[in-house]
């Protein structure tokens, strides 16, 4: 875990502050130390795999950013980083979507293969891991809202938050979890999954990145 840490702090070191690249690190680097001091008090009853999912969930990320060439999900993000018309909570939020939508389940079956053990077997870390995301959901918000005209229903931001839950993101990233551990030996359709919902979070992500200014 201190590892993937001071990846990402080198990151937020390196970035300008409004890089939407930076914008989501920092929010990611937030969420990363309160789950490694959530396992380091003993909140997680096997805190063996929570750590093992959480830096194999980090290290997608990670990888996906510093790729020549990101998977689809990452692409909107890392191509309007620097969009003038676009708002730091949307680049938080296109971040998030990139990183639960698709990596989270990639990273509980890479986690299974790992530890040799079912899906099931991680479930209650997956829930305590998606429990701090969603936590700390309201007070990103908080922290990059744009102002008062958030509150105005006409503001484009006001739907594009109204249309998007980390929640009922991460509920769908299990469920793709379970099914890619099903296709575990079907490797052709398995890939084809993984592709699906890879061009599928991108597209959401575009959405979410729609330029309001």
């Amino acid at each position: 875990m201190e590892a993937v840490l001071a990846r990402m702090r080198a990151l937020d070191e390196l970035l300008p502050a409004q890089d939407g690249v930076a914008v989501f690190n920092r929010v990611y680097l937030t969420v990363t130390e309160t789950l490694h001091a959530r396992i380091s008090q003993g909140e997680f009853p096997a805190p063996r795999r929570a750590e093992a999912l959480s830096v194999r969930f980090a290290e997608r990320y990670l990888t996906a950013v510093e790729a020549d060439r990101a998977p689809a999900c990452w692409r909107p993000l890392l191509q309007y980083r620097r969009h003038p018309g676009i708002r730091p909570l949307q680049h938080a939020l296109a971040g998030i979507n990139a990183h639960i939508g698709h990596d989270l389940a990639l990273a509980v079956v890479a986690t299974c293969r790992a530890l040799d053990c079912e899906p099931r077997a991680l479930e209650a870390d997956f829930d305590r891991v998606g429990d701090t995301l969603v936590s700390l959901e309201e007070h990103i918000r908080e922290d990059l809202m744009p102002g008062p005209d958030l509150l105005e229903i006409t503001d484009p931001l006001t739907h594009l938050l109204g249309s998007w839950s980390l929640d009922r993101a991460r509920g769908a990233a299990w469920s793709a979890a379970r099914l890619l551990w099903t296709l575990r030996r079907s490797p052709d359709l398995a890939e084809e999954f993984t592709d699906s919902l890879d061009a599928g979070v991108g597209l959401v992500g575009r959405c979410l990145l729609t330029p309001t200014s």
